[in-house]
Protein backbone atom coordinates (compact mmCIF):
# COMPACT_ATOMS: atom_id res chain seq x y z
CA UNK A 1 0.00 0.00 0.00
CA UNK A 2 1.74 3.17 -1.17
CA UNK A 3 0.88 6.73 1.23
CA UNK A 4 -0.51 9.22 -0.84
CA UNK A 5 0.22 12.05 2.03
CA UNK A 6 4.35 11.55 1.37
CA UNK A 7 6.78 12.04 -1.15
CA UNK A 8 9.94 9.70 0.37
CA UNK A 9 13.63 11.01 -0.17
CA UNK A 10 15.85 8.35 0.36
CA UNK A 11 19.19 10.04 1.66
CA UNK A 12 22.25 9.27 2.63
CA UNK A 13 25.23 10.84 3.75
CA UNK A 14 29.12 10.45 3.38
CA UNK A 15 31.04 12.52 6.44
CA UNK A 16 34.37 12.90 7.58
CA UNK A 17 33.89 11.73 10.82
CA UNK A 18 30.98 10.45 13.66
CA UNK A 19 29.42 13.15 14.75
CA UNK A 20 27.98 16.17 13.29
CA UNK A 21 29.63 19.94 14.33
CA UNK A 22 32.81 18.35 14.97
CA UNK A 23 33.11 16.64 11.52
CA UNK A 24 31.16 17.54 8.26
CA UNK A 25 28.93 16.02 5.76
CA UNK A 26 30.92 15.85 2.76
CA UNK A 27 28.84 14.01 0.12
CA UNK A 28 24.67 13.93 0.05
CA UNK A 29 22.90 11.68 -2.22
CA UNK A 30 19.12 11.31 -2.61
CA UNK A 31 16.36 9.83 -4.63
CA UNK A 32 12.60 10.42 -5.27
CA UNK A 33 10.70 7.50 -4.29
CA UNK A 34 6.73 8.10 -5.17
CA UNK A 35 3.68 6.06 -6.66
CA UNK A 36 3.46 6.28 -10.51
CA UNK A 37 0.64 6.13 -11.83
CA UNK A 38 -1.35 2.73 -11.20
CA UNK A 39 -0.12 3.30 -7.59
CA UNK A 40 3.27 1.03 -7.18
CA UNK A 41 5.81 2.56 -5.78
CA UNK A 42 8.91 3.98 -8.04
CA UNK A 43 12.62 5.56 -7.82
CA UNK A 44 12.08 8.86 -9.92
CA UNK A 45 15.09 11.91 -9.67
CA UNK A 46 18.08 12.01 -8.29
CA UNK A 47 20.34 14.49 -6.54
CA UNK A 48 24.19 14.03 -5.37
CA UNK A 49 25.90 16.67 -4.08
CA UNK A 50 30.01 17.09 -2.97
CA UNK A 51 30.38 19.19 -0.07
CA UNK A 52 33.63 21.20 1.04
CA UNK A 53 34.61 20.31 4.82
CA UNK A 54 34.89 22.92 6.87
CA UNK A 55 34.95 21.80 10.57
CA UNK A 56 38.01 21.21 12.45
CA UNK A 57 38.51 17.56 12.44
CA UNK A 58 38.77 14.90 9.90
CA UNK A 59 38.82 10.92 11.06
CA UNK A 60 41.45 8.55 8.74
CA UNK A 61 38.61 6.00 9.13
CA UNK A 62 36.16 7.68 8.10
CA UNK A 63 37.66 8.92 5.03
CA UNK A 64 38.84 5.57 4.59
CA UNK A 65 35.47 4.02 4.19
CA UNK A 66 34.08 7.16 1.73
CA UNK A 67 37.09 7.08 -0.46
CA UNK A 68 36.92 11.01 -1.17
CA UNK A 69 39.43 13.27 -1.01
CA UNK A 70 39.50 15.98 1.56
CA UNK A 71 41.91 17.86 -0.33
CA UNK A 72 39.66 17.84 -3.70
CA UNK A 73 36.65 18.25 -1.37
CA UNK A 74 38.12 21.30 0.10
CA UNK A 75 39.21 23.04 -3.52
CA UNK A 76 35.87 21.69 -5.53
CA UNK A 77 32.95 21.00 -3.20
CA UNK A 78 30.05 23.43 -2.66
CA UNK A 79 30.29 25.70 0.33
CA UNK A 80 27.72 24.05 2.79
CA UNK A 81 24.75 26.92 2.34
CA UNK A 82 24.88 26.88 -1.23
CA UNK A 83 24.17 23.04 -0.87
CA UNK A 84 21.80 22.96 1.70
CA UNK A 85 20.01 25.67 -0.45
CA UNK A 86 20.13 23.75 -3.78
CA UNK A 87 18.49 20.88 -1.73
CA UNK A 88 16.06 22.37 -0.22
CA UNK A 89 14.80 24.16 -3.34
CA UNK A 90 15.20 20.01 -5.08
CA UNK A 91 12.85 19.02 -2.45
CA UNK A 92 10.44 22.14 -2.80
CA UNK A 93 10.30 21.20 -6.80
CA UNK A 94 10.01 17.19 -6.80
CA UNK A 95 7.61 17.06 -3.67
CA UNK A 96 4.27 16.29 -5.58
CA UNK A 97 1.49 18.33 -4.66
CA UNK A 98 -0.50 17.75 -1.64
CA UNK A 99 2.25 15.64 -0.08
CA UNK A 100 5.05 16.23 2.25
CA UNK A 101 8.86 15.53 2.18
CA UNK A 102 9.96 12.76 4.29
CA UNK A 103 13.37 11.82 5.31
CA UNK A 104 14.34 8.10 4.58
CA UNK A 105 17.50 6.23 5.78
CA UNK A 106 19.00 3.36 6.56
CA UNK A 107 20.14 3.92 10.07
CA UNK A 108 18.42 7.96 9.45
CA UNK A 109 19.01 8.98 12.95
CA UNK A 110 22.85 9.22 12.07
CA UNK A 111 21.97 10.75 8.03
CA UNK A 112 19.34 12.98 9.30
CA UNK A 113 21.77 13.89 12.39
CA UNK A 114 24.10 15.97 9.81
CA UNK A 115 21.09 17.06 7.39
CA UNK A 116 19.52 18.86 10.10
CA UNK A 117 22.57 19.86 12.25
CA UNK A 118 24.08 21.50 8.55
CA UNK A 119 20.40 23.52 8.46
CA UNK A 120 20.51 24.56 11.77
CA UNK A 121 24.27 26.02 11.41
CA UNK A 122 23.68 27.48 8.73
CA UNK A 123 19.97 29.28 10.01
CA UNK A 124 18.24 27.63 7.07
CA UNK A 125 14.57 25.33 7.41
CA UNK A 126 15.19 22.12 7.24
CA UNK A 127 13.01 21.17 4.20
CA UNK A 128 12.43 17.41 6.27
CA UNK A 129 11.78 18.88 9.60
CA UNK A 130 12.40 17.00 12.55
CA UNK A 131 11.41 13.71 11.75
CA UNK A 132 12.42 11.05 9.67
CA UNK A 133 11.78 6.83 8.63
CA UNK A 134 14.31 4.65 9.26
CA UNK A 135 14.38 1.63 7.44
CA UNK A 136 16.17 -0.31 10.08
CA UNK A 137 13.51 0.20 12.26
CA UNK A 138 10.45 -0.31 9.80
CA UNK A 139 12.48 -3.51 8.76
CA UNK A 140 12.50 -4.68 12.23
CA UNK A 141 8.88 -4.17 12.80
CA UNK A 142 7.97 -5.46 9.27
CA UNK A 143 9.87 -8.14 9.22
CA UNK A 144 9.83 -9.29 12.73
CA UNK A 145 13.67 -8.88 13.01
CA UNK A 146 15.74 -8.11 15.92
CA UNK A 147 17.89 -4.80 15.12
CA UNK A 148 21.13 -6.52 14.48
CA UNK A 149 19.22 -8.32 11.56
CA UNK A 150 18.42 -5.15 10.05
CA UNK A 151 21.48 -4.91 7.91
CA UNK A 152 21.45 -4.37 4.07
CA UNK A 153 23.18 -7.42 3.67
CA UNK A 154 20.88 -9.59 5.41
CA UNK A 155 17.81 -7.25 4.07
CA UNK A 156 18.99 -7.99 0.29
CA UNK A 157 18.04 -12.19 0.64
CA UNK A 158 15.10 -11.33 2.63
CA UNK A 159 13.33 -8.80 0.26
CA UNK A 160 14.70 -10.53 -2.69
CA UNK A 161 16.69 -7.38 -4.04
CA UNK A 162 20.33 -7.79 -5.61
CA UNK A 163 22.98 -7.41 -2.98
CA UNK A 164 25.29 -3.99 -2.80
CA UNK A 165 27.91 -3.72 -5.49
CA UNK A 166 30.74 -3.36 -3.15
CA UNK A 167 32.63 -1.16 -5.37
CA UNK A 168 30.09 1.65 -5.31
CA UNK A 169 29.06 0.94 -1.26
CA UNK A 170 29.63 4.11 0.67
CA UNK A 171 28.95 6.70 -2.46
CA UNK A 172 26.27 8.33 -1.41
CA UNK A 173 24.16 8.43 -4.51
CA UNK A 174 24.42 4.73 -5.09
CA UNK A 175 23.19 4.48 -1.18
CA UNK A 176 20.46 6.48 -1.28
CA UNK A 177 19.35 4.53 -4.62
CA UNK A 178 20.09 1.23 -2.95
CA UNK A 179 18.16 2.18 0.32
CA UNK A 180 15.20 3.57 -1.99
CA UNK A 181 14.81 -0.60 -3.01
CA UNK A 182 14.74 -1.38 0.79
CA UNK A 183 12.48 0.88 1.23
CA UNK A 184 9.65 0.25 -1.51
CA UNK A 185 9.82 -3.68 -0.79
CA UNK A 186 9.37 -2.78 3.07
CA UNK A 187 6.27 -0.65 2.11
CA UNK A 188 4.77 -2.97 -0.06
CA UNK A 189 4.46 -5.67 2.43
Amino acid sequence: MTESRATYYSLDIECSGPVPAIYDMISLGVVVVAPDDQGKLQTGESLYLELAPQGPKVDPGAMKVNGLDIERLRREGLPRRDALIQLAEWVRTTTRPGTKPVFVGHNAPFDWSFVAWCYAAEELPNPFGYKALDTKALAAGRLHLHWFDTGKENLDTILGIPPEDLTLKHRADYDAMYQAQILIRLLER
